[in-house]
């Protein structure tokens, strides 16, 4: 796992590319006259403003919790993948834009092949990049640099598609295939948009774990049923940014001391909370002999009652 204050360099390394690809892309355009390179560019500054923000997201995400927000502040990363999000689907309409009107009002290209030519290079940047971004929010994990990484591996192949699109615009000399790949490539950016919009709005929901992560807790709860003749129930997870919190009653046998009780809950966290980094897990412990137990797994307690 890499260390949460480490992240901010990657961050800066993706608005470093975002920079030197908008410089190049925007001079491919400048070159071709192409508004299939002018939609790249466009994505590229998109690609700028939401680094900024996964760079702005990252340092607030790190800062520890306190007396207004005591389950930290994780949920900053999501908000910066909503904010990305968005982005992206403004410049797909700008894109559109453009294109429709180029579309109507086609114009030839100029210097097609020089064009090209440097919007490779801007694409070779961005691939790079976005591998490394991808594989840096795996490990640490963070969604935000996860969501650059792919934004910027999704701007590849754009610019694929834009080079192939132009390419035979320069040997066919059909125009209207300039504007046709950037509508094309517009409808895919909102694609990447809305799968970003929709991630990031069920993480500020409070989603729950994936499910694989789900088994794995309930693998390690077992075992501890096998062998300590203990119960568990009412198990709530969920996810704020790079952290996961788990919450679950467990069930002892009613003679015990709070003592056996408080180390066997310590065992638990202990191999909960080894499942996967920044876990925070709590446990709430009740006799297995008294029916108010089962009856308390609902997210509002029942009035207890002697």
């Amino acid at each position: 796992m890499l260390e949460r204050a480490a992240l901010t360099r990657y961050a800066w390394l993706s608005i470093a590319a975002a920079l030197v690809t908008m410089a190049l892309k925007t001079g491919a355009y400048l070159l071709s006259g192409s508004v299939g390179l002018l939609s790249d560019a466009l994505e590229s500054t998109v690609n700028l403003a939401a680094a900024v923000v996964t760079l702005v997201a990252l340092r607030v995400a790190m800062a520890p919790a306190d007396d207004e927000h005591q389950f930290g502040h994780g949920k900053a990363e999501l908000v910066s993948s909503a904010v990305e999000a968005m982005m992206i689907l403004v410049a797909a309409i700008a894109i559109l834009v453009s294109a429709v009107h180029r579309l109507i009002w086609p114009q030839p290209l100029e210097a097609v092949g020089l064009g090209l030519a440097v919007c490779a290079v801007a694409a070779a940047v961005n691939l790079a990049v976005g591998r490394v971004l991808l594989s840096a929010g795996a490990r640490a994990p963070s969604i935000a640099l996860e969501a650059d990484g792919r934004h910027l591996m999704t701007d590849v192949w754009t610019s694929a598609a834009v080079i192939v699109g132009v390419g035979l615009v320069g040997l066919t000399g059909w125009q209207w295939l300039d504007p046709l790949v950037a509508i094309g490539v517009a409808v895919q950016i909102m694609v990447v948009g809305t799968r970003l919009l929709r991630r990031a709005g069920t993480g500020l929901l409070d989603r729950a774990v994936p499910p694989q992560r789900r088994a794995m807790l309930e693998s390690v709860l077992n075992r501890f049923v096998a062998t300590d003749g203990i119960q568990w129930h009412a198990m709530r997870t969920w996810e704020s940014g790079p952290r996961s919190f788990v919450t679950l009653h467990v069930l002892v046998p009613g003679d015990w001391t709070v003592q056996s009780g408080h180390d066997l809950c310590e065992h638990i966290e202990s191999a909960l909370r080894a499942t996967a980094p920044l876990t925070t897990v709590l446990v709430h412990l009740e006799p297995l002999d008294d029916a108010r137990s089962f009856a308390d797994q609902g997210l509002d307690r029942p009035q207890v009652s002697d």
